[in-house]
């Protein structure tokens, strides 16, 4: 996985271990999802005024939030049978944008720290790539187990608001 990061915030420093961290529990999600192609990914780091802008851009919600997400593949891959791109060509998987300072304050709401609030914000905005949803009360289970998986399968132990 070819994991692009810009981080366009700066009132809190995410280093490079922590970076590896979510690269790590991203590659978990494909190996629990059985992705088996080498897919880009777009890691935005962004602050709430920035995160506000783009969830009312795409969203209509004048809010800001912890995580989104923009799949950029273009069938659900749960269906039986999604259309698979081409594995020799270039495979861009979508992008995930984290409010970072929203991540530390979700930390200490839920008692995680801010690494394992930023992995599981990560592994929750590329389920979402791969076409998982929560809206409904199914799906928000179905998503929740794949997240504790994953997590697991990484290290981590995370609490959420789900």
């Amino acid at each position: 996985m070819q994991l692009l990061i810009s981080n366009e915030q700066r009132q809190i420093e995410v280093g490079e271990e922590l970076l590896g961290l979510i690269k790590k529990a991203l590659e978990e999600v494909l190996k629990e999802e059985e992705f088996f192609l080498e897919p880009e990914v777009s890691l935005l780091l962004v602050d709430d005024t920035r995160m506000s802008e783009l969830n009312r851009q795409y969203r209509g919600r004048a809010a800001t939030t912890d995580v989104l997400s923009f799949p950029m593949l273009e069938e659900n891959l749960q269906e039986s049978e999604p259309e698979v791109p081409d594995p020799g060509g270039e495979i861009l998987l979508g992008d995930i944008v984290i409010s970072v300072p929203r991540a530390r304050e979700q930390a200490l709401a839920y008692g995680n720290s801010f690494s394992q609030e930023m992995v599981f914000l990560a592994v929750h905005g590329m389920l979402h790539l791969l076409g998982y949803d929560h809206e409904a009360p199914e799906e928000a289970v179905a998503m929740r187990a794949r997240e504790k998986r994953v997590l697991a399968r990484a290290g981590f132990k995370v609490e959420s608001n789900g």
